[in-house]
């Protein structure tokens, strides 16, 4: 082989930095991939003890409603760690953050992007991009502060709640589900609303026939990642919401999440005793609830994509 050859078969430096660029994301990737599988072996592993090792019936513990782990059931010699309570708090409050949300998060998107796109921009977007920045304890804070006493003198009580936690939740996810909406919105073609005014429809015609049912895909994904955010907050909700592990009769009685209740109990337990096992199934429920989140976003981005 002869120097020209050999010359024009050897890696440019071009070649070189792409393979290097190359490996270097394969190596971030696989080590994203490991982080994640560890984090889900180690919590599954930590969440079925209570069920293997404390032989506590999967069934009576996703639908107990007595939660104290610390005492026995004289009749079946098993402690109470029903944990429906915490599991309905959680879907109350992120349900009812969700439904309070939607209307005003499209409504604020339609306003920024259809109604007045500059001036909403302009007056919106730093609003949004605040609200998005302030950390949960400040939310929490002024929930406690102004949120709870204001319940107390409207319907009596401690203030403590669903009702608080849904609010505090409210303003929390609002932004989230602005922001995913605004950019929605704008990813619907422009031919589509010319397309509409030009057979006659008016401007709300136009919003609410093509434009918001061409964006419904992106919408939903918006709500759910807002309630996935919702669902996963806790020291906000911890602060509003009473922690009493009840279920809940009435939306401005004291209840409690899963989260509440795991913020409030890891650090009290002994690691390996089935007071802490039990959290760590708690835990156990987040991640796969956060996973069904995930998985119903891809979801809702699949049929959009047929569409």
């Amino acid at each position: 082989m002869d120097r020209i050859t050999t010359y024009l078969l050897r890696r440019s430096e071009s070649t070189r930095k792409d393979n290097y660029g190359k490996a270097i994301s394969i190596a971030a990737l696989a080590l994203i991939g490991i982080v994640v599988v560890l984090i889900f072996a180690f919590v599954f592993t930590k969440g079925i003890a209570t069920f293997t090792t404390n032989k506590v019936n999967l069934w009576k513990f996703l639908t107990g409603t007595t939660w104290n782990p610390s005492v026995v059931d004289p009749k079946t010699k098993l402690p109470y760690v029903g944990a429906l309570p915490m599991i309905a708090g959680s879907f109350l409050v992120t349900l009812l953050a969700a439904a309070v949300a939607t209307p005003f998060a499209i409504g604020t998107a339609v306003f920024m992007t259809e109604i007045q796109p500059r001036r909403g921009a302009r007056l919106m977007q730093p609003v949004i991009e605040l609200l998005v920045g302030i950390p949960s304890v400040v939310y929490g804070f002024i929930g406690l502060t102004v949120v709870v006493p204001f319940l107390r003198s409207i319907f009596g009580g401690s203030g403590f709640g669903i009702l608080a936690g849904t609010i505090v939740l409210f303003v929390m996810i609002l932004p989230t589900i602005t922001s995913m909406t605004v950019d929605t919105l704008r990813s619907v073609p422009r031919h589509y609303r010319e397309s509409a005014l030009a057979i006659g429809a008016t401007r709300w015609q136009m919003i609410s026939k093509v434009v918001l049912r061409a964006a419904t895909p992106g919408i939903l994904t918006a709500v759910v990642f807002g309630m996935a955010r919702a669902f996963g907050e806790a020291l906000a909700v911890q602060m509003v919401i009473g922690n009493a592990a009840l279920m809940p009769t009435s939306l401005t009685t004291p209840a409690s999440t899963l989260t509440s209740i795991l913020t409030m109990g890891i650090g009290n337990t002994v690691m390996g005793s089935l007071q802490n096992n039990v959290l760590w199934s708690l835990a156990m429920i987040l991640l796969l609830m956060s996973l069904v989140f995930n998985l119903i976003i891809r979801w809702i981005g699949r049929k959009g994509e047929l569409k």
